[in-house]
């Protein structure tokens, strides 16, 4: 009985074997005809879903796993060729291929190119940007497993064995041209070297790519530079954002991706050396940075996505610990935490990018600092967000400056605005020049106004209020733009007497860390930063200082202004060139006006900054010097030197 069963297993198995054996055999016959009939399935799809013709002149099989394709062309319906190539042929992996995967063993790509092609019409890629099918909002995503999935398909797509000549990738993004030729590039035992012919309308070079690659193990070792050892330059953004950028090289380095208890793990580093960037947003000139590297553990779970606390990111002798996550459950929350530990403050400054803080360039400080950033928002309940800065010092003294001395704060200088890039009339700050004021000689109702509009906390903050940037944080997740900053008057002071009106990164960089500096080594006191403040910011058309503003506005000097007229030069600050604004056509205050004068009057009586008997004698505001004469034209939209702290600054 045993024996029968055995003879009817071992029957079965060789049934089995046969039928899989007939099925090679079928298959191996067929294989071309399947070819063609997948290739049309193809062409379908694509027409169909994508409005593309996929055209192949030759396609067919060689051996069971080895492919070759002649002309392939796919042409976007009324558009340029999307893609061309002479010559292609592969190989996949036989038993993958049996469970519906497709792994490519070796590439062959002989003449061809891809192009993208972008008229005032439209692109030929504009069909491959939209999902053709809906997606199901209420659909649970697990991140990790998805990008586990997203990245073994690429994976297998890169062969393991690839030789790649004459086959170009092109931009042509309405006349702004690039185009990358791969006069070589091959992947063998690993090992990749590629040779990028990259030519645009302004300058043309070689690049290279070398290095260790595995796609099968998920790892990876290369180094990205210049074929003849010179800064590589960045094609197409120069003429498409005014973005000028390079660098002298890269290195990618991807030690780990895998699945680890449900969660996927990325782990590597990447540097870069002596890259520069120039761009009128960021800085005046080029801003350099020698050495930076980037040493990453990104970690993707069902819900989140986090870069953890272990990965650091060091620029020259910088060297800081990041945290980002993100977390989509119940709600979804944005975290940020950064870490500086314990190091010396000359070696931040001697590390900072070269063009983006001229004004520290030649600084000296001694001590030590160190810092760290909270920062966490959770999207429903915008008003508890997180935001906490701290930094540390530890013997902090500057002891020579650079472009900047804030010493001048305390002595008599010559002052020069910049508008629109041009510098305005010097204007001496000090009893040298007959309109200077000092403090006590101004009117008590100039502080108290001003104070209670820019910033209430003047007089006991070191130059920040951290509610104040946690609110502008708030309301610019609101409204989705920068509607609102945190600016004080010490920041306001530093910009108008050390630095420019630009709007760039680099400016706002310097702005910080100049206050920071003057605010917390107790550079110069409050009442004289307040006085060289009234003295030295813009309040009218080329109109300088408060003694200039009196005669200007109301015929007065700084001492005889009443709480009026105070509350309105307070309220011009923002933007000083548009005071018309303010004004109906019977040079009378207009309704909304009146309400933020009213409100900061009452805020002054209750904060008991004002008295009842302060308001005796007060009388409509009425404009009676040279400024009746701009009552009549229109508002001019230019930004002021100063920036209130409603508002938001870059």
């Amino acid at each position: 009985m045993k024996n029968r069963k055995q003879k009817k297993a071992i029957l079965y198995l060789k049934m089995c074997g046969a039928i899989l054996l007939l099925g090679l055999v079928l298959l191996f016959a067929f294989r071309n005809t399947v070819l063609d009939t997948v290739v049309h399935r193809i062409d379908a799809k694509l027409e169909r879903e994508y409005q593309c013709n996929l055209t192949i002149q030759t396609a067919e099989f060689h051996g069971l796993t080895n492919l070759e394709f002649h002309d392939i062309n796919l042409v976007p319906q009324e558009k340029d060729t999307l893609v061309k190539i002479g010559e292609l042929k592969t190989s996949i992996s036989f038993w993958k291929l049996l469970v519906g995967d497709i792994q490519l063993g070796k590439l062959e790509i002989n003449e061809g190119f891809i192009q993208l092609v972008k008229t005032k019409n439209g692109s030929n890629f504009d069909a491959f940007l939209h999902s053709k099918k809906e997606k199901d909002s209420t659909a649970e995503v697990n991140c990790a497993k998805l990008l586990n999935r997203i990245s073994s398909k690429l994976m297998d797509l890169v062969p393991t064995d690839m030789q790649v000549k004459g086959f170009a990738f092109k931009i042509n993004d309405k006349g702004n041209k690039v185009v990358f030729d791969f006069n070589q590039l091959a992947l063998t035992n690993k090992k990749l070297t590629t040779l990028i012919q990259v030519s645009s309308d302004k300058f043309s070079q070689q690049w290279s790519i070398n290095g260790f690659a595995d796609p099968r193990d998920r790892k990876a070792d290369l180094t990205f530079a210049n074929a003849k050892n010179d800064t590589i330059r960045i094609p197409y953004f120069d003429k498409k954002f005014n973005l000028k950028s390079g660098f002298k090289s890269i290195h990618f380095n991807l030690e780990n991706l895998a699945m680890s208890s449900g969660e996927l793990h990325i782990d590597g580093y990447t540097s870069i050396e002596n890259l520069f960037v120039n761009h009128a947003k960021i800085a005046s000139k080029d801003v350099i940075i020698r050495k930076a590297r980037f040493d990453y553990h990104w970690i993707f779970g069902e819900r989140f996505i986090a870069l953890d606390s272990t990965s650091t990111v060091q620029l020259n002798k910088i060297k800081c610990q990041p945290y980002l996550s993100y977390t989509n459950e119940k709600d979804k929350v944005y975290a940020l935490k950064l870490k500086i530990p314990k190091m010396k403050v000359q070696d931040f400054i001697s590390s900072l990018p070269t063009g983006l803080f001229r004004h520290f360039e030649g600084m000296e400080a001694q001590g030590n600092f160190s810092y760290a950033l909270n920062f966490e928002y959770n999207n429903h309940k915008p008003n508890n967000v997180v935001f906490e800065s701290k930094l540390k010092p530890e013997g902090l003294k500057i002891t020579k400056y650079g472009e900047a001395d804030l010493n001048k704060l305390n002595s008599e200088f010559v002052y020069r605005a910049i508008d629109k890039g041009v510098l305005q009339r010097p204007i001496t700050v000090g009893l040298g020049n007959g309109n200077y004021t000092p403090l006590p000689l101004m009117s008590p109702y100039l502080k108290k106004c001003v104070l209670t509009s820019e910033d209430p906390s003047f007089m006991t903050h070191r130059g920040f209020i951290n509610e104040a940037f946690k609110e502008s944080i708030i309301k610019n997740i609101k409204t989705k733009k920068f509607t609102r900053g945190a600016s004080t008057i010490s920041m306001q002071l530093v910009k108008n007497v050390f630095l420019t009106r630009e709007k760039t990164l680099s400016r706002k960089l310097e702005e910080i860390l100049l206050v920071y500096i003057l605010e917390n080594n107790h550079i110069s006191p409050k009442d004289r930063m307040l006085e060289v403040y009234f003295n030295v910011i813009e309040w009218g058309p080329n109109i300088y200082g408060i003694a200039e503003a009196s005669q200007f506005y109301f015929q007065k000097k700084p001492w005889d202004l009443n709480v009026n007229q105070c509350l309105f030069l307070a309220t011009i600050i923002p933007n000083p060139k548009g005071f018309m604004a303010k004004f109906d056509t019977n040079n009378r205050l207009k309704p909304a006006a009146k309400q933020t004068e009213k409100f900061l009057t009452n805020l002054m009586f209750k904060r008991n900054i004002l008295t009842a008997n302060d308001t005796i004698g007060n009388f409509p505001l009425e404009i009676s010097g040279q400024a009746k004469f701009f009552l009549k034209q229109k508002p001019t939209t230019i930004e002021s030197n100063t920036t209130p702290i409603e508002e938001f600054e870059f």
